[in-house]
């Protein structure tokens, strides 16, 4: 039967031929009662369903796959519980600007606002965590929704849309017509940016003493890193990458300085503190970066850039906004500046050089460094294996604590979409998951899901959907025997007191990762790390590694909360000696 043919689809075939169209290869979720009707029409479809063991990993899953590849992620949940176990990754989704369609079954029409069985007001619930969402109340709206819904969520500053569609309207048949256009007029997204505010932005540029480039996830999602690269190269600039932003200029670049925020590097926040100018590209001034905002760059005028015209001047003013595509905008900028350079090169070249000094001194006084140990494996050495291991390339998912500060410190990454995380949300839970959507969508790659042993545990039935699937990803779980961070700060803030921080009774991984098949291993010395790492990386199956580290380690450089970030605490207290 042809979908455009004389004979009608119903709802659910709809869909499915509507995501055939959206290009849609792989959807995560799982069944319910209500949306029966849509599995039983993927019985024997060519788009392929990973059946996760949690909704709210369906939807780590799908994020894993869309910042992996810059498409559009899909998961699917039942009505009620499982629609509900969506939020939280939906959130997610939307604090990280990823796109996302989650598709919910809803109770039949004539069920709802009744109480029914698994009925939960998904539409009003999901309202304020995504970028907009649907209830399809008659089949013959499902075309249009299911391409507006994928439309919305790729377009302008990403984010997750949900399509809610109730039990009726999966059984209902309708004539299937394809969708030529999207129309939305209340929706509009700036794209090109002020061409009179570019050319502004380039003088301003070229006049300032101390320019610093802070670039975040934004850069990213525009994929436009080699834009950045050209624009910190014509101009000669230092840059830092935010934590969502890791990967857009590369690691290895000579302008990259690292990481700035509560746990960056001394050369990027003294950088930032210090700087004349600070060129913002798709960020969106996080409280983790900036710290006490009456005191970020306090000297410093701003350039903005961003999509979303709600970010400019929300939480630090913008002395030159400019709204448009960053990719867009950094073309048209860079062509400026080239054409300005030849007058306005020499103008500040002394004193350029001496920022670049100074920037230099930074770096070398107060370096990132590896902690090592011949009695205890350190996080920072494990990180730093990893990174060897690596070479820039491997495609790393971490869940949230101080491995995840860890990994971002020393963990290099020298192309966009290979460090995978949850910034905004700060998700448990999520490091396993979004591998899951990593390794389907790039399944060639190597996958490292860096876990610490609060988080793991999380997420410990997804071994079955590893296992299931032979889903070659290296599971770390860097495993202090505590919530890490959270130990941390009642060390630092609140006396010492270790109030239900302490994770007893961890699983033995080897016989964890036996019962669903694949191999595990714990190790605890030093010299075990390096050989145990390349063994993992050489299995071409799944492989669980339990690393115990340092129980008492903490994450420096740290900036306490209300502080400055020119307020670092560099490491840990200091004995007084007489």
């Amino acid at each position: 039967m042809s979908a455009t043919g004389t004979s009608t689809l119903s709802g659910a075939q709809i869909l499915l031929e509507c995501l055939v169209r959206e290009n849609v290869d792989c959807i995560f979720g799982y069944p319910g009662g209500v949306t029966l009707p849509l599995y039983d029409a993927m019985y024997d479809h060519p788009i392929r369903h990973v059946l996760v063991r949690h909704e709210q990993n369906a939807c780590f899953a799908a994020e894993g796959y869309a910042r992996s590849t810059g498409k559009v992620g899909v998961c699917c949940a039942t009505s009620g519980p499982g629609a509900t176990n969506l939020v939280t990754g939906l959130v997610d989704a939307m604090m990280d600007s990823i796109p996302v369609v989650a598709i919910t079954g809803q109770v039949s029409s004539k069920l709802i606002g009744t109480d029914a069985f698994q009925e939960a007001d998904t539409f009003g619930i999901t309202r304020s965590c995504t970028k907009h969402n649907f209830l399809v109340k008659n089949v013959a709206d499902l075309p249009q929704i299911v391409h507006e819904a994928f439309y919305i969520a790729s377009s302008g500053r990403p984010g997750p849309v949900l399509i809610d569609i109730p039990k009726d309207v999966f059984q209902a048949h309708s004539h299937y017509v394809p969708v030529s256009s999207i129309h939305l007029p209340g929706y509009k997204v700036f794209t090109e940016g002020h061409t009179g505010q570019i050319r502004r932005a380039a003088q301003m540029i070229w006049e300032a003493e101390r320019p610093f480039v802070y670039a975040g996830g934004g850069i990213i999602a525009a994929e436009a890193s080699e834009e950045l690269r050209e624009l910190v190269e014509t101009v000669d600039v230092p840059a830092v990458n935010t934590l969502m932003g890791l990967g857009a200029l590369p690691a290895n670049h000579p302008n990259f300085i690292s990481m700035p925020g509560m746990h960056g590097s001394y050369a990027a926040n003294m950088g930032m503190s210090n700087a004349d100018l600070l060129i913002a590209l798709g960020v969106r001034f996080d409280d983790r970066v900036t710290g006490r905002l009456a005191a970020f760059a306090p000297r410093a005028k701003v350039i903005h850039v961003d999509i979303d015209p709600a970010e400019i001047s929300k939480i630090r003013n913008a002395d030159l906004p400019i709204v448009g595509d960053v990719k867009r905008v950094l073309s048209k900028l860079t062509k400026v500046l080239k054409e300005l350079e030849p007058s306005c090169r020499e103008k500040n070249s002394l004193t350029r050089q001496a920022w670049w000094r100074q920037i230099r001194s930074w770096k070398a006084e107060h370096p990132l460094t590896v902690e090592t140990s011949t009695s205890e494996i350190k996080p920072q050495h494990l990180m730093r294996e990893i990174d060897r291991l690596s070479g820039g390339e491997a495609i790393v998912c971490s869940d949230v604590g101080q491995h995840q500060m860890w990994s971002a410190q020393f963990i290099r990454f020298n192309k966009p979409r290979l460090w995978i995380n949850s910034g905004g949300l700060g998700s448990m839970g999520f490091g396993l998951p979004s591998a899951i959507g990593a390794q389907f969508a790039c399944p060639e790659k190597l996958v490292f899901a860096i876990c610490g042993d609060g988080g793991f545990q999380m997420s410990i039935p997804e071994l079955a959907t590893i296992a299931n699937h032979g889903l070659p990803i290296k599971i770390i779980v860097m495993n202090n025997g505590y919530l890490g961070m959270v130990r941390q700060w009642q060390e630092l803030f609140y006396n010492n007191r270790m109030s239900q921080v302490e994770l007893n009774s961890f699983p033995d991984v080897e016989k964890l990762a036996g019962a669903y098949g694949f191999k595990g291993r714990t190790i605890e010395s030093p010299h075990e790390l390096a050989p145990t790492l390349r063994e993992v990386v050489n299995e071409p199956g799944p492989y669980l590694l339990n690393v115990k580290v340092s129980s008492y380690e903490n994450v420096y450089p740290m900036v306490p909360a209300g502080g400055a970030i020119n307020e670092m605490v560099l490491g840990p207290p200091q004995p007084v000696t007489a």
